[in-house]
């Protein structure tokens, strides 16, 4: 299925895209210093290409700048990374994965600013925070549920 957002086109991820997804993820953790990298380029490739197997794995843009991780069983956002922020891609693919559910969670880092005042503008409610984070770096869980 292919969606188009804002001319931002979403669809699933193949395991030809992997090795994009983690170059996006790479990108994102040499450009933030409060966290340390516990990947590599080629083991992310390898846990993502892994994970198409068992989650919905989606994709945006063409190149790909960004993707989604989603565990349907539980309505939860597992990773979403774009290699450009406020270019509506994270929001097409939230925004595709938001269409027929009543529910998302996901967990975040809570140094990660930019990305809860993103999921705030999306809609989603810190509700729980988890002070050791499983990397030792203190998260916060967010829910979403549509307007009423």
């Amino acid at each position: 299925m292919v969606m188009m957002s804002d001319q931002v086109h979403v669809r699933r991820a193949m395991p030809e895209d992997a090795a994009a997804c983690a170059g996006i993820i790479s990108d994102w953790l040499e450009g933030t210093p409060w966290i340390a990298p516990r990947f590599g380029r080629e083991e992310l490739t390898g846990i993502i290409r892994d994970g198409l197997a068992i989650r919905e794995i989606y994709v945006a843009g063409d190149p790909v700048a960004g993707y989604l991780s989603f565990n349907p069983a539980v309505d939860h956002v597992v990773a979403l990374y774009t290699a450009r922020q406020g270019e509506g891609v994270g929001k097409a693919l939230l925004d595709h994965i938001k269409t027929g559910r009543s529910y998302l969670q996901l967990w975040s880092h809570e140094p990660n600013k930019d990305a809860h005042r993103f999921y705030t503008r999306e809609g989603f409610r810190q509700v729980e925070r988890n002070p050791e984070g499983d990397d030792g770096i203190p998260e916060i869980r967010m829910e979403w549920r549509p307007s009423a």
